[in-house]
């Protein structure tokens, strides 16, 4: 039987921002983070050309895993109108290490499926010592140029990831950006360079 994966900590972290500039925020938003720390599975065993097998074996626990954690904290699936992904490696792994847990369909397909999402994920990726933030971006589960839901929410767990650990992310958000205003692509005039006259340069 395989060895399970060493699990040693979950952390979740929300927030939900009520006021932006002093005014409230038109639709409340809270945003989740879980981070699941694990023993990377290729610490001390050189370059691995073959990640898969391991991969196989933690990649969809993880995505259950965190996709529960937070789902429980926005309020459950319906309530995740945003996703994204991470992954920080510790001192002694590979990125690609990270990469391998998070981008596969594994991780990928698992976390979508769950979610009730469409899109690509988007994601963010680091090797760091242990305490040092990650910033998790997000966008719609479902339309991914939706403008207004462009987020990010941050992570830092202060005692990993240790050099031979992973932290693996997965985030959600209930709702679009604080106020958002900036419009969307269905409303964007055509800009071209050509048709910018006086294109100011910033000095």
């Amino acid at each position: 039987m395989a060895e399970a994966p060493r699990l040693r900590k979950v952390v979740t972290v929300t927030d939900e921002l009520l006021l932006e500039l002093g005014r409230p925020v038109a639709v409340p938003v809270r945003r989740a983070a879980a981070a699941a720390v694990i023993r990377n599975p290729w610490a001390g065993a050189g370059f691995v050309a073959d990640l898969g097998p391991e991969v196989e074996r933690i990649a969809p626990g993880l995505a259950r895993l965190l996709t529960d954690r937070i789902s429980e904290a926005l309020g459950g699936v319906d309530r995740i109108e945003s996703f994204g992904k991470a992954a920080v490696v510790g001192l002694d792994g590979e990125i690609e290490h990270g990469g391998a847990l998070i981008h596969t369909p594994f991780f990928g397909n698992v976390f979508r499926e769950l979610t009730e999402g469409t899109s690509i994920i988007v994601f963010s990726d680091d090797r760091l010592p242990a305490g040092e933030p990650l910033t998790v971006p997000l966008w719609h589960k479902t339309a991914a140029a939706t403008r207004s839901h462009y987020l990010t929410c941050q992570i830092r767990i202060p005692d990993a990831p240790r050099p031979d650990e992973i932290v693996v992310v997965a985030a959600g958000a209930s709702g679009p950006r604080p106020n958002a205003r900036i419009g969307d692509r269905a409303t964007d005039p055509l800009i071209r360079l050509a048709d910018l006259d006086d294109l100011e340069t910033v000095t």
